[in-house]
């Protein structure tokens, strides 16, 4: 599979997209976007996404701040050839930020891909990769605002190969992807090209426990 990721982009002002799959705008794609406005029509930013990934004929994600009720979180908009699938959140609200925690992983079919989405803070916590590769998802796709240090990097990197997940993420105006090896790649270009191949290795693992007694006992 052939993933995009527009490093400098909206979506509004987008009329075509490379060849891919897979298209993964950042958080200036969308911008903000009022719940309420779009549910009274005074805006189309998710039609928007809907309309670009139906003229490309490929999956689109693309990040943006949700506001609702005067809750604000960071969001990422699914849509696949036209059908808007969802928005997920992030889901990790770190030390009082501005923004509201969600409350599920964003895990999503996409292009007969099984996608599994990381937003923001959601890449400091290995439980939220690992449960996305239990759940067996092809590739996840982490979006952040920007890259502050070399840690991001550095995290992808050893997910994609702890648990066994291509990762692309979009950050800033960089783009990055790492394979299952270890490998990484990054690109700067404002349309970057990634080909994806998903695999599914599976390794057998045995462990010594103590504890947990298998013997049936007649008074539970």
């Amino acid at each position: 599979m052939v993933f995009c990721v527009v490093t400098d982009g909206k979506v509004s002002e987008t009329e075509s997209l490379p060849e891919c799959d897979i298209a993964v705008f950042g958080f200036s794609g969308l911008g903000e976007v009022d719940f309420e406005r779009e549910l009274k029509g005074e805006t189309e930013k998710f039609e928007e996404v809907a309309r670009l990934s139906k003229a490309c004929g490929c999956g689109l994600l693309c990040g943006c701040k949700t506001l609702s009720r005067g809750v604000t979180r960071k969001s990422l908009a699914v849509s696949d050839k036209g059908k808007l699938l969802g928005i997920s959140d992030m889901n990790h609200v770190i030390d009082g930020e501005e923004y509201k925690s969600g409350a599920s992983l964003g895990f999503y079919k996409v292009g007969g891909c099984k996608v599994g989405l990381c937003i923001e803070n959601d890449l400091l916590f290995p439980d939220a990769i690992k449960s996305l590769s239990m759940c067996g998802c092809n590739v996840i796709v982490a979006v952040l605002e920007e890259v502050r240090d070399n840690l991001p990097p550095l995290l992808v990197r050893a997910y994609s190969y702890l648990y066994g997940v291509p990762i692309i993420m979009c950050a800033g105006k960089t783009a990055y992807f790492a394979d299952i090896s270890g490998a990484i790649a990054t690109s700067t270009q404002k349309n970057a090209l990634f080909e994806v191949s998903p695999q599914s290795r599976y390794h057998l693992v045995t462990v010594r426990r103590r504890g947990i007694c298998a013997d049936a006992r007649e008074d539970y």
